[in-house]
């Protein structure tokens, strides 16, 4: 925190120089930066439509922000129901400064140029093909190894596509093949993703980078068939438990329970979140949806939030900007503040075997057992896979219904 501090007092300083006062962002598009790493650049590139009002692009993904500020020659962009925010001076018009994340001690180096829509820079034509359905293992600095499948288009140099772990989904990808190395990125406000890989004959090999903070190696073989562990097989009740509990506190300070009244004789679908998490953000948008549809249903919904904010006033406006936002009606809880420690939060839930992902998504009939645990989210990213989990979870609910 005393860095985020020494930096915000740093842009208040250059505030005062003798850059024009009160300039606002030039409408246009601009291809923007995040310094990963002393080597490698983030590239994403948004769409300034008025002062207060730009979109990102990820491939076919369109982000709206409309929370932009201003002071003296500085621009604050603070996105759509995450915490993480750019801070940045005007140089002409163009920007530099940093991308903030404040509960989590991160910054990260920013810079866009103004008038400039071109994503991955390059000047060397496609020597190799990605599209194809990949094979994929991760290895993080400690040496543990976690699974995942690409699956990619190309169109002369331009790769779209996206990675799927035991988690969820990486989001929209999108970035270029140089020659026979590919990159691809995705920036939506909370999360920084950038792929750097070699294409050889025998598959590719590359770099993971998430923001400034994380490195992990991968290597990657084509295998049309490849599929990931069912979601549903990998988070489960601990032996000697046959139900789901939990008491958390509400945005009103009420302590809300599952045998509380308003879950009695009906399907109860719990949802393991954060707001700070874009595939959980994909997936409250298609509950909520849902659940308005279904009011007059013996169905209620009710989310866990396990927020990283460091102090439970800040955990909560995060829980009432996301409800704001979105139009979330069912009950958020705040189950953690502090961290997002899968094991932590294990520790609140007793009866899971473990905390795999956020979210995670329990299914609980009329009598109160545990009928489902769904780990992870696919989103619209993964195109058939996110059609298909809307499809098994209407049916599923359907038939809980039905009971």
């Amino acid at each position: 925190m005393k860095r985020i501090l020494l930096l915000l007092s740093i842009i208040s300083i250059f505030s005062c120089g003798d850059a024009k006062q009160n300039q606002k962002l030039k409408q246009g598009t601009y291809r923007a930066t995040l310094a990963v790493s002393n080597a490698e650049m983030l590239p994403f590139n948004f769409e300034v439509e008025t002062d207060d009002v730009l979109k990102l692009f990820n491939a076919e993904e369109v982000i709206e922000d409309n929370d932009i500020t201003y002071r003296n020659d500085s621009v604050f962009i603070n996105f759509p129901v995450f915490e993480g925010y750019i801070a940045a001076v005007f140089e002409g018009n163009n920007l530099k400064g940093h991308y903030i994340k404040e509960s989590l001690d991160r910054i990260v180096p920013f810079y866009a140029e103004y008038n400039n829509e071109v994503r991955f820079e390059t000047k060397t034509n496609a020597t190799a093909n990605i599209e194809d359905t990949w094979e994929m293992l991760f290895t993080e600095d400690d040496g543990s190894t976690f699974i995942a499948k690409g699956i990619f288009k190309q169109e002369g140099i331009t790769v779209t596509g996206t990675i799927r772990t035991t988690t969820g989904d990486y989001r929209f990808l999108e970035g270029v093949m140089s020659g026979s190395t590919t990159k691809f990125s995705a920036f939506d406000g909370a999360h920084a993703f950038l792929f750097t890989a070699d294409m050889t004959d025998a598959g590719m090999h590359g770099v993971f980078y998430s923001g400034n903070h994380y490195q992990a190696t991968f290597t990657a073989k084509r295998n049309a068939a490849y599929e990931l562990p069912h979601e549903d097989t990998l988070t489960f009740l601990n032996e000697g438990y046959n139900s789901f509990a939990f008491s958390f506190p509400d945005t009103n300070g009420n302590i809300v329970s599952l045998t509380d009244e308003q879950f009695k004789d009906k399907v109860v679908v719990v949802q393991l979140m954060g707001t700070w998490c874009p595939n959980c953000l994909e997936e409250s948008k298609y509950y909520k949806t849902f659940h308005e549809a279904n009011k007059d249903k013996d169905i209620a919904f009710v989310a866990l939030a396990f927020e990283y904010a460091k102090t439970e006033t800040n955990a909560f406006a995060g829980i009432k900007r996301l409800q704001e936002r979105i139009g979330v009606e069912y009950p958020i809880l705040l189950a953690q503040y502090g961290s997002s420690d899968k094991v932590k939060a294990q520790e609140k839930l007793p009866m899971l075997n473990h905390i795999l992902s956020y979210p995670t998504t329990i299914f609980i009939d009329k009598k109160g057992a545990v009928r489902k645990i769904h780990t992870g989210f696919n989103g619209a990213a993964t195109g058939e896979k996110f059609l298909n989990f809307k499809t098994e979870f209407e049916k599923f609910v359907g038939d809980l219904l039905a009971e």
